[in-house]
């Protein structure tokens, strides 16, 4: 695996994440973004927390640094807030990736937790971006369930635009 290759799919990544919020979550009433749901982990705003915390913690994994604080429990419509920490998300990502290497790739960095320890770079970069995948699919459907009509996510979709 090379890193340039890790790249691309990661603007895969960003692309349909940013997507999903322009397209779809901007268009939501506060009531329908924060409404219980039964599948997954649960609002749509719960989601898109569990998303990109879930991004945060492997890249901070990777990194050997600490985490993002996680967001706090909402009280009203609170997207502008989610959205910037998003965006330091995404930036922080884009910092780690702007510097990997085909070298890197191969490498285990993570010391904690045990469980992760021999998981090769590639292996949690690849991860991450599938977990993205599944779970945007999980709010496309979520979406849809609200009345939205959603459209596809298809990698190869990304790559005819991209390439």
């Amino acid at each position: 695996m090379h890193a340039d290759a890790l790249r691309h799919f990661y603007g895969y990544h960003f692309a349909e994440n940013r997507a999903l919020w322009e397209r779809y979550v901007t268009q939501l009433t506060a009531e329908q973004f924060a409404q219980p749901l039964t599948y997954s982990h649960g609002s749509v705003r719960d989601q898109l927390l569990h998303l990109m915390d879930v991004d945060d913690v492997w890249f901070s994994e990777l990194q050997g640094i600490e985490p993002l604080e996680p967001a706090s429990a909402s009280e009203g419509d609170d997207r502008p807030l989610l959205r910037a920490r998003w965006d330091a998300i995404e930036q922080r990502m884009r910092a780690y990736l702007a510097n990997l290497d085909d070298e890197m790739v191969s490498t285990r960095p993570i010391t904690e937790p045990d469980e992760d320890r021999n998981l090769l770079v590639w292996q949690v970069l690849l991860h991450v971006v599938n977990h993205g995948t599944d779970h945007r699919a999980q709010l496309l459907r979520s979406l849809h369930d609200l009345g939205l009509e959603t459209a596809s996510q298809d990698y190869i979709f990304y790559v005819y635009e991209h390439s």
